[in-house]
């Protein structure tokens, strides 16, 4: 079944928003791209834009809502936060996501601990 979030996250009226605006806060190091439209044209880029929705919770998804790498990464953003919950809000304080007990891939785990590790030594 296809789980579908209303992305309630604040921001600009979708007319007004610059390009370099939201400010991202792993994929550009990870990645090296600063926007999110330049993320949504890079394969290995969109893989981990759940990553940033995970931990960037002022990152404003509203003008790319409707598009489904987007709705997938914010899925997957939801699961990892439901499976970690205690972890991530003991470590990086965030509002809550909208929990999804859906499966996640423990591939993917390395790859989240890295990005933990990176945002506890941010700024």
């Amino acid at each position: 079944m296809e789980r579908h979030y209303w992305l309630t996250l604040a921001g600009m009226p979708n007319n007004s928003i610059p390009s370099s605006y939201p400010a991202l806060k792993i994929l550009p190091a990870y990645t090296g791209l600063n926007t999110v439209e330049a993320i949504l044209q890079v394969p290995r880029a969109k893989r981990l834009l759940w990553l940033e929705i995970l931990f960037n919770e002022q990152l404003d998804l509203k003008p790319w809502q409707d598009l489904p790498e987007v709705k997938d990464a914010y899925q997957k953003a939801c699961q990892w936060f439901t499976t970690y919950r205690s972890l991530i809000q003991s470590v990086v304080p965030r509002v809550s996501l909208p929990l999804d007990n859906g499966k996640i891939d423990q591939r993917d785990y390395r790859t989240f601990a890295e990005a933990l590790q990176f945002v506890t030594h941010q700024p």
